[in-house]
């Protein structure tokens, strides 16, 4: 048996080492989507109109869901909630869409790198509460709607409770946070161009 050459032994490590740190951060991304609901608003146009509008339907039903997610502490509870008043929340977006059709579903989405003030969110897939008006042809608007990060409301300490504390330490920008979420970003860029190649 022969030995193995200095770079052979050397990218038997490297693959290694890329093989476990993709490991930790395919885990590390799915417990934070697990913890987390997305809201997805898409607008019928990039018509200016159509997009103010968008945001009215955004603010209808974040008034909505206000109340309810508030009392919750658990992303499979509020999921069930989602799911089972989304008739419900279709009538409140459709009520803020002027006439606009309106589908509203509670699925699994794939979402890229997003900055909000003080915190980011990797790219991966999550559960997202979709709301699309007309024939959803325009710029879209997401944020976080469990817990409520969207309007940024939350106490800090609601929110780490919610997601644990290590996820929160995760995409908060706290000590160590820059590292560990580069290792996040960067498998979710290989995941999506692993998934958008032929």
């Amino acid at each position: 048996m022969r030995k193995l050459r200095i770079w052979e032994a050397s990218a038997l490590l490297a693959l290694c080492a890329s093989l476990l740190m993709g490991t930790w951060a395919q885990g590390r991304q799915t417990d934070l989507s697990d913890r987390l609901i997305r809201l997805h608003v898409v607008a019928a146009s990039d018509d200016e109109g159509e997009q103010a509008l968008k945001l009215r339907v955004r603010d209808a039903v974040l008034a909505y869901l206000r109340p309810t997610l508030a009392e919750l502490d658990d992303a499979d509870r509020a999921a069930m909630v989602l799911e089972d008043r989304l008739e419900e929340i279709a009538g409140v977006a459709g009520g803020a869409s002027e006439g606009r059709p309106v589908r509203v579903s509670l699925e699994r989405e794939w979402f890229p790198l997003r900055q909000y003030e003080g915190f980011a969110l990797p790219a991966g897939e999550y559960r997202s509460l979709r709301i699309v008006l007309g024939e959803g042809k325009g710029h879209n608007w997401w944020c976080v709607v469990f817990p409520p990060l969207c309007e940024q409301v939350i106490a800090p300490e609601q929110a780490r409770t919610v997601m644990g504390g290590d996820n929160f330490s995760l995409i908060a920008e706290e000590e160590g946070y820059e590292l560990r979420f580069r290792l996040l970003e960067l498998w979710g860029e290989l995941r999506q161009s692993l998934r958008s190649s032929p």
